[in-house]
């Protein structure tokens, strides 16, 4: 019939015949449009993600394109997920292994104003893959490390959400936990908020802003507060003249900056008259508001108010060029050295460096840092005892194969982003091994824990007294939490060290710095070794 349609000659086309010919003409686009595509292959972004302003979006068992020194570690994320659900629908050898997924949540790309460096997103993704390929080389629920990338300015994380909530209902391998969320900013506190309403317990590694929080949101970094008790303690020994200074980012949307200033104006604005010493500037993360890193006014009223103690509230990306703005100025006639007081999950190695070590010495000055790791750790110093050695055995491999950079432990978010994982990982074979107690079942028959399941389990209080039942034996030490709500779900016994840089020549009867934990409220030195 639809062939007779077309001979009919001379007569024009009606409705009928224009239809006919509009349906083929879409149907052959369809066509080709498919044949492309499966020629082609999934593109970029691979099968799961979407393209959003450049970046792919979603979440992912697989790989797709991000940054280019990330490549390498994202297809190898990619290969361990492959064999985890291997072990599951088809093992080599042996019975098949359950498993449930985990999901890094944070960029993976950057540029000049993300959150995150490229550096950053790295070490992080390095540490969640050790803490992965440890967890799967024990007994229990294997894991999959699904990534979830939600645009270099955190901005697209809607869709992110809502996959993941789809993802916590599968029965058979289901989304437990989300770990990742770098950076505190606006889009990260309604991200959290977002994943809060789906019941999704999530893991912060590396988020220190003091009002960072929301119900199923657990922290395993220090906050800002617990930060500038560390420093305070460091002070109360070393007060110097108490002649100090405050720099402080004035851009309103980033709630890291703004709550640091109010915690050290809280701490240590009285004792060092941080109301009439103080100068702003623009930092270079988040939206661009006009040329970034301005600090000649700071420099120039720190030397000319011979200032001992600098307090820098904004973020470790914009401290190499005031440190660098510093040596310009040279000593200025301080009879003293300067300290530069900061907090942050460890030294990033861009500050350093050499060039920046050299400005420090230019300047007379010392970065003093309370952080959530010590440097000194890894170099065979007051190492944690129980768990970074396992971390250190997977870190190395990846290391060697990946080539993680110069100094890719300092900066603490391979260690924070390791943890982080561990801690859901923890929680996931506590559950599975209370419901599956008391009985033989065969690996189709398990019962699988539930995201409803893995938040109870890490609700439980874990410290009572002076001792730490479930605790996280934790790279970064031994720490836990206090139950619902409590602390605001922030990690208590949490070691904070002081770490001074470039590190002073100490005698050999002299004390080490004193170490602060994370204490509970009115519960001083009850906390486990760490």
């Amino acid at each position: 019939m639809l062939v007779r349609l077309f001979r009919r000659h001379p007569r024009e086309w009606g409705p009928i015949e224009w239809l006919a010919a509009f349906g083929l003409g879409v149907l052959a686009a369809l066509v080709i449009f498919s044949v492309v595509r499966l020629v082609r292959g999934p593109g970029r972004c691979g099968g799961d993600l979407q393209d959003v302003g450049g970046d792919c979006v979603g979440v992912t068992a697989g790989t797709f394109e991000a940054d280019p020194g990330i490549a390498g570690l994202i297809e190898a994320v990619a290969d361990e997920n492959a064999r985890v659900r291997q072990d599951w629908e088809n093992p080599p050898s042996g019975p098949k292994i359950p498993y449930v997924r985990i999901a890094l949540m944070m960029p993976f790309t950057a540029d000049d104003h993300s959150a995150m460096t490229t550096d950053m997103v790295r070490r992080g993704l390095a540490g969640a893959l050790a803490a992965q390929r440890q967890a799967n080389r024990f007994a229990g629920p294997h894991y999959q490390l699904l990534l979830a990338p939600d645009g270099r300015n955190l901005d697209a994380w809607q869709p992110v959400v809502q996959r993941l909530a789809e993802l916590a209902k599968d029965t058979r391998a289901p989304l437990v936990g989300v770990t990742g969320i770098p950076s505190s900013t606006p889009e990260t506190r309604r991200t959290i908020a977002a994943l809060s309403e789906h019941r999704i317990p999530t893991v912060g590694p590396v988020i220190t802003a003091a009002n960072m929080n929301s119900r199923y949101f657990f922290k395993t970094s220090p906050n800002n507060d617990q930060f500038a008790r560390a420093l305070a303690l460091y002070l109360d020994t070393k007060p110097g003249k108490h002649k100090g200074f405050l720099v402080w980012d004035n851009r309103e949307e980033d709630v890291y900056s703004k709550n640091l200033r109010a915690v050290f104006d809280k701490y240590f604005g009285a004792g060092y008259d941080l109301d009439n010493h103080h100068s702003n500037f623009t930092g270079s993360s988040g939206t661009d508001k006009g040329i970034p890193q301005r600090f000649t006014d700071a420099v120039q009223k720190i030397c000319s108010e011979k200032s001992d103690t600098v307090f820098f509230a904004g973020r470790d990306q914009d401290l190499p060029a005031f440190v660098a703005r510093l040596a310009q100025e040279g000593g200025c006639g301080r009879t003293t050295k300067l300290r530069v007081l900061k907090v942050g999950i460890g030294l990033e190695p861009t500050l350093t460096a050499d060039a920046p070590t050299r400005w420090l010495n230019e300047a007379q000055a010392t970065i003093v840092d309370a952080s959530s790791v010590d440097p000194a750790w890894w170099g065979g110093k007051d190492k944690p005892a129980k768990a970074l050695g396992r971390f250190l055995d997977r870190f190395e491999e990846l290391d060697k194969e990946y080539e993680l950079g110069a100094k890719p432990l300092d900066d603490g978010y391979a260690v924070m982003y390791h943890d982080a994982f561990t801690l859901l990982a923890d929680a996931v074979d506590r559950t599975f091994s209370e419901i599956n107690e008391g009985g033989q079942r065969t690996p189709e028959a398990l019962r699988i824990p539930s995201k409803d399941d893995v938040y109870n389990t890490l609700v439980i209080p874990s410290i009572a007294g002076d001792s730490c039942s479930s605790c996280l034996v934790g790279a970064a030490g031994t720490y836990g939490f206090e139950g619902p709500g409590k602390n605001d779900q922030w990690a208590v016994c949490k070691p904070v060290p002081v770490v001074e840089y470039p590190a002073p020549a100490r005698p050999g009867n002299q004390s080490p710095l004193p170490l602060y934990r994370t204490y509970r409220d009115g519960a001083k030195d009850t906390c486990p070794a760490f």
